[in-house]
């Protein structure tokens, strides 16, 4: 095959064909993709990849597919809408590999498009309603709204012979924040789960929530250390990924497995607020995992970790500092300033997962206007005898 067979073969074959730089930046499109984009020659070379994108597809390709390539230096078979010139959507299958330099470091990506029929549901569903809300004078809130609950778990799944509660207040309507949670088997008798708070609000602050639960996820079925998963975090964060920088988050990862007639939990902590312990002789007090920084920081970070048992009767609750931070009217001051959580949690010890997360709810309910940043509550607990 001559030289000019093999030029043929790039730009006429019967795909699409992109070669980007990490940092997404395109820098070479072939004649297919060029024609059904409706571009000339080299009208692409230097723009984003993500201008390609739809609003939707741009978030659910930086939360999703782009952190899937790099990780495992390939992506195969994803659905994204390309936009041509004219702002026609073309439903596209997209896969892609990474090449690496002689020091393991990305040098560019090969991406291929083929034209589809069907888009997956999560892109359909996630599309449809961001047309409805534009149509809508309330587009924003319709917007955020299904942003925020495609970033939170759609079911708690719990171990068998244990209760949990969730419960997310959204400070405002119309906009995103960055507060996260999961639980979720990691084999027959070991459960994984996740509290945190991303810095930020709005669309940014929900692409590093997507990113985070995807990577805290994927990093927990490799791994039983708390610690390390925050690690793989943090080295995921650290990384250029198209995000914006300094996007950091208090954290809390944990592993619980079932013993007896309890759960042995063990966790690690990035500067979030402690977790609380409701006891089933009705005590209440924090874990110890105070003095830990928050993911994305630095590349040398400390994570504090605490190991506990939970026994019939008890209930453990992570929780987000829209809670505690909440302004209760009288100057500067905060809700919990002076540790009215911890009496709150007597107050109701001992209580069950779904007892106390009403009871949080009705209080941030009473906090009202208060409550300026999303607030997100998490608890699980062993029923009594």
């Amino acid at each position: 095959m001559t030289d000019s067979d093999l030029a043929d073969l790039w730009e006429n074959a019967p795909s699409g064909h992109l070669v980007v730089d990490p940092l997404g930046v395109i820098l070479r499109a072939n004649t297919t993709l060029l024609d059904w984009l409706q571009y000339e020659r080299d009208a692409l070379c230097g723009r984003p990849i993500s201008d390609l994108f739809t609003a939707g597809g741009r978030i659910h390709f930086t939360t999703h597919f782009a952190p899937m390539l790099r990780m495992n230096g390939t992506l195969e078979g994803v659905t994204l809408d390309l936009v041509a010139a004219d702002g026609t959507r073309l439903p596209m299958f997209m896969t892609a590999n990474i090449k690496t330099g002689s020091d393991g470091e990305p040098e560019l990506a090969r991406i291929t498009v083929v034209e589809a029929a069907d888009r997956r549901a999560y892109e359909r569903e996630l599309l449809d309603e961001r047309r409805r809300a534009e149509s809508e004078s309330g587009r924003a809130r319709a917007f955020a709204d299904t942003l925020r609950r495609s970033l939170l778990p759609p079911v708690l799944d719990p171990p068998p012979g244990m209760e949990a509660a969730d419960h997310y207040f959204a400070a405002s309507p119309d906009d995103v924040g960055g507060d996260f949670y999961d639980l979720f088997p990691l084999s027959k008798d070991t459960w994984g789960f996740f509290l945190g708070d991303v810095v930020g609000k709005g669309v940014d602050a929900a692409v590093v929530t997507g990113l985070t639960r995807y990577v805290l996820r994927s990093a927990a079925v490799s791994d039983d250390d708390p610690v390390r998963v925050l690690r793989n975090l943090n080295s995921v964060l650290l990384q250029r990924l198209g995000i914006q920088r300094n996007r950091l988050c208090t954290l809390i990862y944990g592993n619980m497995l079932q013993r007896g007639d309890g759960f042995d939990v063990e966790l690690a902590s990035g500067g979030h607020p402690p977790p609380l312990l409701l006891g089933g002789d009705g005590s209440a007090y924090y874990a110890d995992t105070v003095g830990g920084i928050a993911v994305g920081v630095t590349t040398t970070p400390k994570f504090v970790t605490s190991r506990l048992h939970l026994s019939p009767g008890d209930t453990l609750i992570l929780y987000t500092d829209g809670l505690t931070e909440a302004s209760i009217g009288v100057g500067r001051e905060r809700y919990d300033d002076e540790g009215a959580l911890l009496q709150f949690a007597k107050q109701h010890a001992p209580a069950s997962a779904s007892t106390i997360v009403g009871a949080i709810r009705d209080l941030l309910d009473s906090l009202g206007s208060g409550v300026q940043d999303d607030a997100a509550v998490l608890a699980f607990g062993v029923p009594p005898r």
